[in-house]
């Protein structure tokens, strides 16, 4: 059974950081690509970066210089490291793994494996 849970979220301030984890079982995690998605109240689920099985990241435009995306293998586990956070960064978190091709799309649809989210909320 493949099981991805996600913490470390919380309140912050704007300006502020915050770190999430993501504990990854039941999947051979090195060899997929794993991702960060996020849905603010009343949007759609976004892609917010990605890292495959040799390291390599991506991001979406918005988190460039921001965000940044590890993840270490020996403990199945996958970081966000959230900095200079901002109000309109507030949303759900999700976790999530999916094919190698995701990690260029950045597209939910190419993710089949979900967390069930942490929340991150910036006030200004």
């Amino acid at each position: 059974q493949v099981q991805l849970v996600e913490s470390g979220g919380g309140s912050v301030q704007a300006g502020g950081s915050l770190r999430l984890s993501c504990v990854v079982s039941g999947l051979t995690y090195s060899s997929v690509c794993m991702g960060w998605f996020r849905q603010g109240r009343g949007k759609e689920r976004e892609g917010v970066a990605a890292i495959d099985s040799d390291g390599m990241t991506s991001y979406a435009d918005s988190e460039k210089g921001r965000f940044t995306i590890s993840k270490d293998n020996a403990k199945n586990t996958l970081y966000l490291q959230m900095n200079s956070l901002k109000p309109e960064d507030t949303a759900m978190y999700y976790c999530a793994a999916g094919e190698w091709w995701g990690c260029s799309t950045l597209r939910e649809a190419d993710f089949g494996y979900w967390g069930q989210g942490t929340q991150v909320t910036v006030s200004s």
